[in-house]
């Protein structure tokens, strides 16, 4: 038995994705194909006229579905199964990350309005939804809620004008991603918080972010970057992917041990769909090195994103700003591992000048070039989260787990600087 979902995007429906005897299949709409300037669904799903199988639909359609606990719990408040990629589209998919929405054949997306369609809470209802999270990702089955984002931590999209937080009702796009602590994850949100104020204060281009805290719970709003606004006041989504989706790597796959993306395969993504490439591929470059010196250990291939700024133009996309970042390395009970090896090695510790030249190689980098870049990071690293913390203005200091980072940040730095002075092997 054939089911079916209309696949929109922006607000043109794209095509269909199918399920025919637990498989998945995509089809571009022919209408799609037809307009004379027309952009593809992902880098992995090229336009064309014949539908694409299971194992090149699923990574980008499964790529924008919540995992780990949080899929199954959404998959329980369903009752669906947890593999289930088509039925937790069908119930979660109307805001999602870029500009795809599912719709059941023969709806419409909702006639945008001036004045979104938001649920503005109030203090007490905010920590109501804190305490739910855990046990209701997405706060899914809610009425006039379909919401999803990619990743394995709780997390929801929300409006947020800047003194009120809102949730996004009957297909109005979010603002900003609520981004409660982490359990068993000490000062998760400082943590964050600060490691991306860090990239902001070093002039990586990060997504803005703020720690935010209502009746004494703290959280981190993330301002959206795939969600801009119009002349008319309209918020609008632009569309993205991230670098699984982009390269047809399913999510459970999307660390480089497993069989994932490793930065060669991620720097090549870069080269072949941005114009021009050379200024993403050293932006690129940068997050790489700025994830490693903080101690960022989960910067796996999910963590990077292509976004879309044509519209529904055929405009090359670009590197999406920076996120997910925060210093995992300052936890004893996380994995001293790195999601995607530095060279041929998987532990920071372990990294000396050889494996920095072996990256640069395999990323298509002049040796020189990069020892360049690492050591300019490396030394102003330092100076610029002391003086991050010092401010005022931020409030980070006094926290404990902040000065673990920078303390963290120190001797990497100091580590790197002194194994790159070192005369190749």
């Amino acid at each position: 038995m054939a089911h079916e979902l209309e696949v929109w995007l922006f607000a043109d429906r794209v095509g269909a994705l199918a399920l025919v005897d637990g498989r998945l299949s995509f089809c571009y709409a022919p209408a799609w194909l037809s307009l004379p300037s027309t952009v593809a669904l992902s880098a992995s799903l090229p336009l064309q006229g014949e539908p694409f199988d299971d194992r090149t639909t699923r990574p980008f359609f499964a790529g924008l579905l919540p995992e780990g606990r949080m899929r199954r719990l959404i998959a329980q408040q369903f009752q669906v199964s947890g593999q289930n990629d088509f039925a937790l589209l069908d119930h979660i998919g109307g805001e999602c990350a870029g500009a795809v929405t599912f719709l059941e054949p023969g709806q419409v997306l909702p006639a945008p309005t001036h004045n979104d369609d938001v649920q503005w809470l109030s203090d007490e209802e905010v920590v109501a939804i804190l305490d739910e999270l855990p046990r209701r990702p997405m706060l899914a089955g809610k009425n006039g809620l379909r919401l999803s984002l990619a990743g394995a931590q709780d997390k929801l999209p929300v409006v947020f004008d800047g003194a009120r937080i809102g949730l996004p009702l009957n297909g109005t796009p979010s603002s900003h991603i609520l981004k409660p602590a982490i359990h068993a994850v000490e000062d998760s949100v400082i943590n964050e918080g600060f490691c991306m104020a860090l990239a902001e204060a070093m002039q990586l281009k990060p997504a803005r972010s703020h720690v935010h805290a209502v009746l004494n719970r703290p959280f981190l709003l993330v301002e959206r970057y795939d969600r801009v606004v119009d002349a008319h006041g309209r918020r609008q989504r632009l569309h993205q992917e991230d670098f699984c989706q982009a390269l047809g790597v399913v999510p459970e796959m999307k660390y480089q041990n497993e069989g994932g993306p490793d930065l060669a395969r991620c720097f090549e993504l870069v080269r072949r769909t941005t114009r021009p490439s050379a200024p993403q591929v050293l932006r690129l470059f940068d997050y790489v090195i700025f994830n490693a010196l903080i101690g960022n250990h989960d910067a796996h291939a999910k963590n990077f994103s292509l976004l879309h700024l044509g519209g529904k133009s055929s405009k090359p996309p670009v590197l999406a700003p920076l996120y997910d970042t925060l210093s995992t390395a300052v936890y004893p009970t996380l994995t001293p591992k790195m999601a995607m090896k530095i060279g041929s090695k998987y532990t920071f510790s372990e990294v000396e000048k050889r494996h920095w030249d072996q990256l640069a190689e395999g990323v298509g980098l002049a040796r020189a070039q990069a020892k360049r870049r690492i050591l300019e990071l490396a030394k102003s690293l330092p100076p610029t989260a002391r003086k991050l913390q010092s401010d005022p203005g931020h409030g980070f200091a006094g926290h404990a787990v902040v000065e673990r980072i920078i303390a963290l940040i120190e001797q990497r730095c100091a580590l790197t600087i002194r194994r790159l002075a070192e005369p190749s092997t």
